[in-house]
């Protein structure tokens, strides 16, 4: 016996059509990286900036 499957019942005609929906360009995670470039660079740099800050420079309490 081969392990061929059967055909499909519904046939797609449209399928060479859609096949650009599912390439990896058009992921969402693709999409969500491509609309923010450089969001994660900023992220990293601005922790850094408020760690440096925060150890370098301590708040200073005031008394009135």
């Amino acid at each position: 016996m081969s392990d061929i499957p059967p055909p499909s019942l519904f046939r797609n005609p449209w399928a060479k059509r859609d096949a650009w929906r599912k390439h990896p360009v058009f992921t969402q995670r693709a999409m969500f990286s491509k609309m923010f470039p450089g969001f994660g660079v900023a992220v990293v740099a601005f922790t850094a900036y408020v760690a440096a800050e925060t150890m370098l420079f301590p708040e200073k309490k005031q008394h009135h």
